[in-house]
């Protein structure tokens, strides 16, 4: 069971991680006119923090060090991006809206994935954290 979940982190965290990369590297320009577009103010700089949370969040995760701060990370991205960049209920365009929808919901159970990671007793099995537990 644990290499299952060693597994399922290297899959989730490697997501925030790539999605950080989008933030932080590949495509912030985009991504703060898509902000900008949505109303959100200074977005730049939203794009910027929410990738470092991303960030954060995923390396976590990947690593298994400092795991309720990673979620924590995770949450705090969550909830304003889910409910302002996604209000898909705002929307007349029934394609957009489907489109938008779909994101919302993803990210409802992506926040919800990540709370469960909080249920997996610490330090996490082949984890930095537990490594350093087990040296000491």
């Amino acid at each position: 069971m644990k290499v299952l979940v060693l597994i399922g982190r290297i899959i989730v965290g490697v997501y925030y991680v790539y999605n950080a990369l989008n933030h932080l590297v590949f495509a912030p320009g985009a991504l703060a006119e898509y902000a900008a577009s949505k109303g959100v103010p200074a977005p730049m700089v939203a794009v910027i923090l929410t990738g470092l949370l991303l960030l954060v969040g995923g390396l976590s995760i990947l690593l298994g060090v400092a795991p309720r701060i990673g979620v924590l990370a995770l949450v705090v991205f969550f909830l304003p991006v889910t409910f302002w960049m996604h209000n898909f209920w705002a929307l007349e365009d029934p394609a957009q809206r489907m489109v938008q929808m779909m994101a919302f919901t993803k990210n409802l159970a992506l926040m919800g994935s990540a709370l469960m990671f909080l249920a997996i007793p610490e330090p996490w099995a082949y984890s930095l954290a537990g490594r350093r537990k087990s040296t000491s």
